[in-house]
């Protein structure tokens, strides 16, 4: 009979007022999903739609914490989003069956190293080692919810200082469309996050926090340089 060689954890996120964790399988994430970002990432928003890419289940920090400045790289971005947690699989649906299979929402921060995203960008090649490393994406607990979020504040703070703000809605696509969109070639499981981009870009390895408008999904990161904690990149 065949056996495992070794125990692998499974990446899980809490659920504000459960004992229970929800298990992940893959992160789903779409890129230029806000115009600003579209634009300052070299895009037209008006006519490039939403692509995707995708992060490991152990790319994950729920909760919160320290995380390590990461290595080979000298310009450590930010993005703070609203994560899409699935309650049932997905494949070729349709907006309205995305909507119902929604477990809940988190927030989430897709930290990027940038200078590699964009060598690998110009040369045509995937975005893996300037996206999907570890300790790349930390998440708040999840909040259960009946229908997606349509209309939320989220904002993010470094030091005190605010860096980013917007709305849910200025997304250029919904949750509930960019996760239909998704599974028309790949199916998305139950256990899978998506992550809809919802604000502008910057960078700050240092002290920041994250909300989208309800005390119970707060959360704060901390990255650090070794050597210099307090220096922006």
């Amino acid at each position: 009979m065949s056996h495992l060689l070794f125990d692998l954890p499974i990446p899980a996120v809490p659920i504000v007022g459960e004992d229970a964790l929800y298990p992940v399988r893959r992160v789903f994430c779409v890129a230029r999903n806000y115009a600003s970002h579209a634009r300052e990432m070299g895009g037209d928003p008006s006519r490039d739609p939403p692509f995707y890419f995708t992060k490991p289940a152990n790319a994950l920090v729920p909760g919160g914490g320290d995380i390590p400045y990461p290595p080979a790289t000298a310009n450590f971005h930010h993005e703070v989003e609203l994560v899409v947690a699935l309650g049932a699989p997905l494949f070729q649906a349709s907006a309205e069956q995305a909507a119902r299979a929604i477990f809940g929402h988190a927030v989430g921060f897709d930290l990027t190293r940038r200078d590699l995203q964009l060598a690998a960008r110009d040369k045509s090649r995937p975005w893996d080692l300037g996206k999907s490393f570890e300790d790349s994406a930390p998440i708040s607990p999840l909040v259960r919810a009946d229908a997606p979020i349509t209309q939320a504040a989220i904002a993010l703070t470094v030091n005190g200082e605010v860096r980013q703000h917007g709305d849910i809605d200025d997304t250029t696509c919904r949750s509930t469309t960019t996760s239909a969109s998704a599974t028309s070639s790949s199916p998305a499981p139950r256990k899978g996050l998506g992550r809809w981009r919802s604000a502008t870009n910057w960078s700050a390895p240092s002290p920041a926090s994250a909300s989208c408008g309800r005390p119970s999904s707060r959360r704060s990161s901390t990255c650090r340089h070794p050597g210099d904690p307090g220096r922006r990149r």
